[in-house]
């Protein structure tokens, strides 16, 4: 028997007093944030995590990740909640252990560049309210794109952890692009702008074990820099990349609590604690302290959430990713826009189409915010390309990624693709080669203007920058201006159980009960109905007690060639009402009576006529190719148009698409405001 397995047994034998490893491997949590991003789309609330936060801070991690990425947008817009206030609070529990948070370099925590003035003043108030880490990425792994955020954060005294972002051309690392030397020298450049850390971020679970054995290897061999490794779960392979990294030397890793992990999400911490006890990169984390972390995450916070996981595979890997390389949440974008517009049976051919729009934009790694814009351009390119022309609507954020206002790419972009994306580009035809932030006007004065009267508070004015329809409509409710709708409103254990009791019920057949009450038996008077609701058909039995009913009036049929009178149409209802006046008692055989020459009641007043809905004026519709939310009208009624203006802009998939007028004349309605949600085919304006 070795000497090592010895050291080993003994070590878990004792493990509550087993001795401090020689170089213990550094662990990251991201149930927080990266998690709940991944398994329930970053709907996890503040007040969920407060229960778990005192014992996380206990466990000894290198970093807690809880802010960046998609909760600043998802907390605002679905929530209800300030982004700002959770860093606070949470602050407050965890004494000891660094926030890290995902930043998006010049996209800060938004889906375009912003401006310097923008991305300067949100790191520096990430800093003021707790921020330590700084895990700084750019999606085409432009690190021009850092100039302006490092700065920020070196000037703030914070951990500038520098990203490369792990993409593949082949099956395996390696081809023209994504190779070896492609990686060691992005890490020499992050080396270059004094990078505190280094992070390979494997969005997709692409990273194969073997690979990375390599990959970390090089590394370390390149740079003194501390190496972490980020890779979800997606494929199946991340723990046991995970454990050829270590074996390479890596130095830290990032993990999940279990109840968090796998899936679309990463792997969990605690088999990694206990495959490491007895090495000398043994964690040293408590299984006990753990195991009570996933216990209240199980019991008090996880089945408040279940309705969003998705239950409808059993696999909980994916080896399709391996193939398509998309990330799980750009899956799950993709799926539920196909699934809004009645198109899920195309899938495929989305997935078919995805490798070359990826190609055409320059190979670009698939990753927020290029993850959405491939993903949307190629669902685009499935719906509405045909034999005479591709790339028939090209949204927004493609034309500014043409232009160069995300940075370069790894290889050129379709010079056909990029002519066509620039044509009446508001910016200019001519791609500029300059860091993108160079040509971008400061907007935090002009955003605050904007606001003028509902807020000074720069926070507030930094979130209206990043988001301006959803953040405006978020300080309305903050400010009490608007009520929040109850779609933002928590979800309670008290809800949850109801709600597990209903379905129970129902599955038990006992959701309408019989009443107690002894029903009366059929009188001759008895009628059958036949009540259709929709596609459904029900057979109504109906008793009147006191007989059958009296017809006291009867519309007369119009003569021939004259027109009836006007009536106002009913309103539809969930259910039909009858009215019958009751008769005296008749032979059950004798024929209802004729109604009674009565004085005609006076006629009700008329209602005025209601003004003429939008979507009635004549005209050309412009309708909605797919749903989204409205987030500008280019015209207002009245203003005149050419065939081809640009009227609307729909987003959809986080990403905008500009709308033109499908005819020239002059805009005679306009049906919907910014925020609006709309649905595939609503008309959004019509054009006369």
């Amino acid at each position: 028997m070795s000497d090592h397995f010895e050291v080993k047994m003994q070590a878990i034998n004792d493990y509550e007093n087993r001795p401090k490893a020689a170089n213990p491997l550094k662990i990251q949590d991201l149930t927080l944030r990266d998690g709940h991003q991944s398994l329930f789309a970053t709907r996890g609330r503040t007040e969920d995590m407060i229960p778990v936060a005192e014992m996380m801070d206990e466990i000894g991690f290198w970093g807690v990740e809880v802010w960046g990425g998609a909760t600043f947008d998802t907390m605002h817009r679905f929530l209800n909640e300030d982004p700002w206030q959770r860093l606070r609070t949470l602050k407050r529990y965890f004494k000891k252990t660094p926030f890290s948070m995902l930043l998006r370099g010049q996209n800060v925590v938004g889906y375009r560049n912003y401006a310097d003035d923008v991305a300067r003043a949100f790191v520096e108030k990430a800093a003021e309210n707790g921020m330590d880490i700084f895990r700084t990425f750019d999606a085409l792994n432009d690190f021009r794109n850092f100039e302006t955020v490092v700065a920020a954060i070196k000037d703030s005294g914070k951990h500038f952890q520098g990203c490369i972002c792990y993409s593949l051309t082949e099956p395996r690392m390696g081809g023209d692009v994504y190779n070896l030397d492609y990686y060691i020298n992005k890490a020499k450049d992050l080396e270059k702008m004094k990078a505190d850390s280094i992070c390979i971020k494997d969005m997709a679970g692409l990273m194969a074990p073997y690979d990375a054995f390599d990959l970390i290897k090089a590394l370390k061999e390149t740079t003194s820099i501390p190496i972490h490794l980020h890779s979800h779960f997606t494929s199946g392979m991340a723990p046991m990349t995970h454990l050829k990294a270590v074996e390479a030397g890596v130095d830290i890793i990032d993990t999940c609590m279990s109840s968090y992990a796998y899936r679309t999400s990463h792997p969990a911490v605690e088999p990694m604690v206990m495959s490491l006890i007895g090495t000398n990169r043994d964690t040293g984390f408590d299984m006990k302290q753990l195991a009570g972390i996933n216990e209240v995450l199980e019991r008090e916070v996880l089945p408040k959430y279940k309705h969003l996981l998705d239950d409808s595979k059993v696999s909980i890997i994916d080896i399709n990713v391996l193939l398509h390389q998309t990330p799980g949440g750009m899956l799950s974008n993709l799926v539920n826009q196909l699934r809004e517009m009645d198109a899920l049976d195309r899938i495929n051919e989305v997935f078919a189409e995805l490798p070359r729009v990826r190609k055409d934009l320059g190979q670009i790694p698939l990753v927020t915010p290029t993850s959405q814009i491939v993903g949307t351009q190629t669902v685009n390119n499935v719906l509405f390309d045909d034999d005479d022309e591709d790339y028939k609507m090209i949204t927004a954020q493609v034309k500014d990624l043409c232009y160069g206002l995300y940075g370069k790419t790894a290889v050129p972009i379709n010079p056909k693709l990029q002519k066509k994306a620039l044509k009446g580009y508001e910016r200019g035809s001519k791609p500029i080669t300059c860091r993108p932030g160079e040509v971008l006007e400061p907007e935090l004065e002009k955003a605050k203007k904007e606001i003028q009267g509902l807020s000074t508070d720069l926070e507030d004015v930094i979130l209206y920058t990043l988001y301006p329809v959803t953040g405006k409509k978020f300080l309305m409710w903050k400010y009490g201006k608007e009520t929040p709708p109850d779609s933002v409103k928590p979800r309670t254990l008290e809800d949850v159980k109801k709600e597990e009791a209903l379905i129970a019920k129902a599955k038990a057949g006992k959701l309408v009960e019989k009443s107690d009450r002894e029903a009366p038996e059929k009188t001759e008077h008895t009628r059958t109905f036949n009540v259709f609701i929709e596609d459904e058909y029900f057979e109504v039995s109906v008793d009147e007690p006191d007989g059958p009913p009296m017809i006291t009036y009867a519309q007369p049929p119009a003569s021939a060639g004259a027109p009836m009178p006007s009536q106002p149409q009913p309103q539809r209802t969930s259910a039909p009402r009858v009215s019958a006046a009751p008769a005296p008692q008749a032979a059950p055989s004798a024929p209802a009576p004729p109604a009674p020459k009565a004085k005609p009641a006076a006629p009700k007043a008329k209602p005025a006529p209601a003004p003429a809905a939008a979507s009635d004026a004549e005209g050309t519709p412009l309708k909605a190719p797919m749903p989204g939310m409205i987030v500008s009208y280019a015209k207002k009624v009245g203003d005149s148009v050419e065939k081809g203006d640009p009227v609307v802009v729909l987003e959809a998939m986080k990403m905008e698409n500009s709308l033109p007028a499908p005819v020239s004349g002059t805009i005679k309605a306009i049906n919907f405001a910014s925020g609006d949600s709309v649905s595939k085919n609503d008309v959004l304006c019509v054009i006369g």
